[in-house]
């Protein structure tokens, strides 16, 4: 079958397609990758990459394959054309494991009775039987030696997801440990066959399982961090220009604006990963990329796919905030080795998983922060949500559009204190243990929960808003920008123990916004001093500007 080129149709979005033969042969964008693949065939044997879900993993994986499977119509024009044509290559047989397909709700005996029928399945694919039904660990074996004297040429081994049956159980440390061990059985044949085998290449999302598991196996390079492999996944900014120009600018012409205003808004809300220890190269992810292009409109993709139900118990079982993990330095070597899932610290587990990705740090450390916009919403209304559950987040974020849209101060607070209402106890009670710094600025641990919730409602609400802002004079502690109007927010906390008085404090908090400018840079600002009482854990005095839009929507 030959590939259809289309000349005179454009290229399809190739949204959900993983398998690099179908997104060639049924006309679909693909931007070249295989410089980077076939450089680390000519350089090395056995690799691991870890990137997040949806980064293009599983399509690099099928792209080897198609190389080794010596597909030369499948590389007309790209890179790899070259490779293809050399006069010493001869196809290799391939074992592509994907271990996504691996059933793990089922208990230890069904993970290990699915393992065996992935590895029975892709020996018949190689026209390989066995006699008898074995372990299976020693079926992997006795595969890769029966590739090897079928084919008479040494096999290349592919694994997707090898951590997938693993990080399943993120929050069931026990489990995991036993899913470990399958794994570590099952990958120690690879090690135990290395003289049959040409080529591996391990994909993941995260390093965690590949402290116990890569044990058993010879070292592979991990080329997670490594500069000249950054780009290997996903979509560079120039990337999108050259791939996708149609898309851009059909995109732009539906939202009524230019192309380079469209690059701009797409870059603060979808590009952002990194992964390189110098943390500069920037990524788009290509799932929420292509379904932008798809449905033209500003949403959060990602976070859709999948796993936001076991992100959203991770961050409430540890009684984890959204704001705390902004601009978090960390050293080189943390990035690199950020230890097993049941010991690194929570924003090591967020990194791997993706919700975090690589800054620049201060002297010769890195630091942590969210991607983009995207990501910064999609956590935070996870967050959110743990707090505000069912069909009540729907009404909260309608209540709060209505108060901004109307401008209405009180409506504003109100919802406001029914989120603070809704914070357990025991929240308010791990909060007191704590001492909370964003960036350099250091927060009572009280005053930190109330205000990153707050934070996190607006984040999650899709609304515009901005943490310590600053002015010529001071910082803002939240700047809301929506439909023009900016709504200027600082907040105390009177603690009646210390013998504060709420009425005080929001006097105290509006005089702040005036006597540091805080609103000057805006045309026009609604100028909010809230009070919280923290006897009540709610907002129970605030000053307002009197500015005639208030007043007009109070009347």
């Amino acid at each position: 079958m030959n590939i259809r080129f289309m000349e005179n149709k454009r290229l399809k979005l190739p949204i959900g397609i993983q398998t690099y033969e179908e997104l060639r042969r049924e006309g679909y964008v693909y931007v070249d990758k295989t410089r980077y693949l076939i450089d680390l065939i000519d350089k090395g044997k056995i690799y691991f990459l870890a990137r997040p879900r949806r980064f293009g993993k599983s399509l690099t994986i099928t792209t080897f394959d198609a190389l080794f499977s010596g597909e030369k119509e499948l590389f007309k024009g790209l890179y790899a054309e070259e490779f293809l044509n050399r006069p010493d290559f001869k196809p290799s047989p391939v074992i592509r494991l994907d271990m996504s397909k691996v059933a793990t709700d089922s208990g230890i005996d069904a993970l290990k009775e699915s393992i065996l029928n992935l590895t029975v399945t892709i020996a018949k694919k190689l026209k390989i039987e066995f006699a008898n039904t074995k372990l299976y660990g020693d079926l992997l074996t006795e595969l890769i030696i029966a590739a090897y004297e079928k084919y008479g040429r040494k096999v290349v081994i592919l694994i997707d997801e090898y951590d997938k049956p693993y990080t399943d159980f993120v929050n069931d440390t026990v489990m995991a440990e036993k899913v470990r061990n399958v794994l570590r059985s099952f990958y120690v044949q690879i090690k135990a066959n290395d003289e049959y085998i040409r080529f591996t290449f391990i994909t993941g999302i995260s390093k965690f399982a590949k402290f116990g598991v890569f044990s058993t196996l010879n070292t592979p390079l991990d080329i997670s961090l490594m500069p000249e492999y950054a780009e290997i996944c996903g979509y560079t900014e120039e990337e999108l220009i050259q791939y996708f120009p149609d898309y851009l600018e059909e995109t732009a012409n539906r939202m009524k604006i230019t192309t380079e205003e469209l690059i701009n808004r797409m870059r603060e809300y979808y590009n952002g990963f990194t992964f390189d220890s110098e943390a500069k190269a920037r990524l788009y992810n290509p799932y929420s990329t292509l379904s932008f292009f798809a449905q033209k409109e500003w949403y959060n993709y990602w976070i859709d796919t999948g796993r936001s139900k076991m992100i959203a118990e991770y961050l409430k079982n540890r009684h984890l905030t959204v704001e705390q993990f902004r601009n978090l330095q960390i050293s080189r070597d943390f990035a690199k080795n950020p230890g097993d899932m049941d010991t690194t610290p929570p924003y090591g587990f967020l990194h791997q998983s993706g919700y975090l990705t690589l800054r620049p740090g201060t002297t010769n450390q890195l630091s942590l922060d969210y991607p983009n916009t995207e990501v910064l919403h999609s956590m935070s209304k996870l967050f959110t949500q743990n707090i505000v559950t069912g069909n009540a987040f729907e009404n909260f974020q309608n209540a709060l559009l209505v108060a901004l849209n109307d401008k209405d101060v009180k409506k504003l607070v109100l919802v406001f204190n029914r989120l603070l209402a809704r914070i357990p106890y025991d929240d308010y009670t791990k909060a007191i243990q704590q001492n909370v710094q964003f960036d350099e600025f250091k927060f009572p641990a009280q005053e930190w929960l109330y205000r990153t919730s707050i934070l996190s409602l607006l984040h999650g609400c899709g609304v515009e808003v901005n943490p310590e802002v600053h002015s010529n004079l001071g910082r803002a502690d939240l700047v809301i920008l929506h439909r023009g109007i900016a709504w200027v927010i600082e907040i105390k906390v009177a603690y009646r123990d210390s013998g504060d008085a709420p009425a005080t404090k929001a006097k105290e908090a509006f005089r702040q916004i005036e006597d540091n400018n805080y609103a000057k840079p805006f045309s026009e600002a609604i100028c909010i001093g809230m009070a919280i009482d923290d006897s009540e854990r709610q907002i129970t005095e605030w000053e307002s500007n009197p500015v005639s839009i208030i007043d007009q929507a109070s009347g």
